[in-house]
Order: structure tokens, then C-alpha cells, then sequence
């Protein structure tokens, strides 16, 4: 079952002396969460977005009550969440969240290879990390080896290459 609520970013510090709030963004890029009007606590408060403008990798916000430092400074750790009905995804585009605890299988050694532990954003583009008990696969996700990620049968299907998984033989 998909969550509602993703999270997308967390309250790192103030900015200034008007209540705005300096968020670090956990989603693709701070234009995307600069995008959003209404954001969410944990307890699914509502926040309002007045402004919010990308600074150095993070957001400036000035969020609807929060006008002097001292409010600002009490919202400081909270995380953010958006509702995923704010959002209209491109054709072939998903939420990380979703694939979290998907299983991958290989097309080459023909079987399930793991759970999808996590997703990272390196250097080269994605790197999925299959967890398989006691090992650790790191999958690059670029077209030679992730074939599809599957939400509605929830899967994520990959062609690896003989050594990339921990369990070959060298």
C-alpha cells in the first residue's frame, strides 16, 4: 500500500529575522520542493508555503503564522511532508518510497536477488542496494541493467552482468 504522505525534506535552521525556516530538501532537487503551497507535519498539520525560494542546495520558506525567528526556531527537525495527490508524475516516473521493500529479481541468474533496501543519488545516477540476508548488491540503475520497476506487481526487475552481484564467483 502507497503512503500518502512522503517525506520530503526536513527543517535544518532559520533564515533571518521574519520567521522564515531553511529546509533541506530529501526529494530529486530544491526547485521541486520550492514548488509545493501546502506542506505537512507528522501530525499532518497543515503548512502554508508564502515563499519559498532555492538558496545554496536548501529552500528559504516563510511559512503562513511563522513570523519572528523565536516561532521559526520552534519548527526546527521537523520533518516535511507532501501529500502525492500535489503531485502529477511524468509517464515512467515514481516515488523512491515506493520501491523501498519492492523484491528484485535478475533476469540472468532467473530468481528473486533480494529486497530493494534503498535507493542513492551518486555521482553516475542511481545506485539500488538489494539487500539479500547477509549481503549487499549495489545495481546501478541505468538502462544496461534495471529493466523495470513494476508498481503494480510490485517488483523491480534487473539484467546483471556475471560479478556484479556479492554471491558471484570471482
Amino acid at each position: 500500500m502507497k503512503k500518502q504522505f512522503l517525506e520530503i525534506g526536513r527543517i535544518v535552521n532559520t533564515h533571518g529575522i521574519r520567521g522564515d525556516v531553511k529546509v533541506q530538501p530529501w526529494c530529486d532537487s530544491p526547485e521541486f520542493l520550492a514548488e509545493f503551497d501546502r506542506l505537512f507535519t507528522k501530525s499532518r498539520q497543515e503548512l502554508h508555503v508564502l515563499r519559498a525560494a532555492v538558496h545554496k542546495g536548501c529552500v528559504l520558506m516563510h511559512l503562513e503564522g511563522v513570523d519572528s525567528v523565536e516561532e521559526a526556531q520552534k519548527l526546527r527537525n521537523t520533518v516535511l511532508y507532501m501529500n502525492r495527490d500535489d503531485v502529477e508524475l511524468e509517464e515512467g516516473a515514481f516515488f523512491i518510497q515506493d520501491v523501498i521493500g519492492l523484491p528484485a529479481y535478475d533476469e540472468r541468474v532467473g530468481r528473486q536477488i533480494g529486497i530493494v533496501k534503498e535507493i542513492s543519488d551518486g555521482p553516475a545516477g542511481d545506485l539500488y542496494v538489494i539487500q539479500d540476508g547477509d549481503k549487499t548488491h549495489y545495481i546501478p540503475g541505468v538502462p544496461a541493467f534495471l529493466r523495470e520497476v513494476d508498481l503494480e506487481n510490485g517488483q523491480v526487475t534487473f539484467c546483471t552482468i556475471e560479478g556484479l552481484l556479492a554471491d558471484d564467483d570471482n
